[in-house]
């Protein structure tokens, strides 16, 4: 019997393995683009200056609340979040806390909350504030 050759089928099967290879390649690639497409939209909806302009506002109330009442608190509280929903369609609420004296110094337990449907923000901070 004679011998067959069989050295095409070989070079087309290798043909059909670097194809799918490069089909893979090109999927995986494809697909780390779109990744990275997301995250940098995450980074920009991120709203870092609603949110470190509404605590330098807490802040500056945390400031004056030794002179002001808890009348004018709330009424604050409630001009910030209307503010915040028609401006900004973010939900806003924090509290203030009473002062509480550290080692001679004055500082207000702060609690914030953000939210815009996208991006929720909570902390617990405590502000120092400076006896005028």
């Amino acid at each position: 019997m004679e011998k067959l050759n069989d050295s095409g089928q070989w070079i087309i099967l290798m043909g059909i393995m670097v194809s799918i290879g490069i089909f893979f390649l090109a999927f995986i690639i494809n697909q780390s683009t779109l990744v990275g497409q997301t995250t940098a939209e995450g980074v920009l909806e991120f709203p870092k200056n609603e949110i470190q302009d509404t605590r330098s506002e807490i802040f500056l109330w945390s400031e004056k609340l030794a002179i002001i009442g808890s009348d004018d608190e709330t009424s604050a509280l409630n001009d910030m979040a209307t503010l915040a929903r028609y401006r900004r369609n973010a939900e806003i609420w924090f509290r203030i806390d009473p002062k509480v004296d550290v080692g001679g110094n004055q500082y207000y337990p702060i609690v914030i909350h953000y939210n815009n449907g996208v991006t929720e923000y909570n902390e617990d901070v405590t502000y120092f504030v400076s006896e005028v």
